[in-house]
């Protein structure tokens, strides 16, 4: 079931526009942080760099929802165009933060597969974490917080 909490005002929801751009700037840095996982696997693909870019235009007023949505199916395109585990996680990540802009809940995405990508490429999954949760504004902390914790729970790589 989604979380009331995270539909947008104009949905008929509780979520402003201040805190859904915010969570869609969250999840873009939550994605960024394992673009190189990607990269390193597929450096010519562009795709979820440019997901990354466009989610971070919305969270400025810059990008329509429509070229949001755009921009989510091809960085899942992109994770679909390779076999490389983080790889596939970093693009996931990518899509989920640009998705952000159409329906907020898509902003804990990024945090569960910036985790995921780190965890299959050997890395400090509690580092990353707690990086991810250290640039958590404010605004939107406990909303997350509480969220991942609702939709995640136990399963958190």
């Amino acid at each position: 079931m989604r979380d009331q909490r995270f539909i947008a005002v104009h949905r008929g929801g509780p979520l402003g526009i201040v805190q859904h751009r915010l969570l869609a700037a969250w999840a873009a840095d939550c994605a960024e942080r394992v673009l190189p996982l990607f990269l390193a696997a597929c450096p010519e693909d562009d795709r979820p760099g440019a997901a990354i870019a466009t989610a971070r235009g919305w969270s400025r007023g810059e990008v329509s929802v429509s070229q949001s949505q755009k921009a989510a199916v091809a960085a899942h395109a992109a994770a679909r165009a390779t076999t490389n585990k983080p790889a596939i996680a970093a693009a996931r990540a990518a899509g989920h933060a640009v998705a952000t802009a159409h329906m907020a809940d898509h902003s804990l995405g990024p945090y569960y597969y910036a985790l995921k990508g780190i965890a299959a490429a050997g890395g400090s999954v509690d580092g990353e974490r707690a990086w991810l949760l250290q640039r958590l504004p404010a605004e939107v902390r406990e909303l997350v917080v509480s969220g991942i914790h609702r939709r995640f729970g136990e399963r958190q790589p």
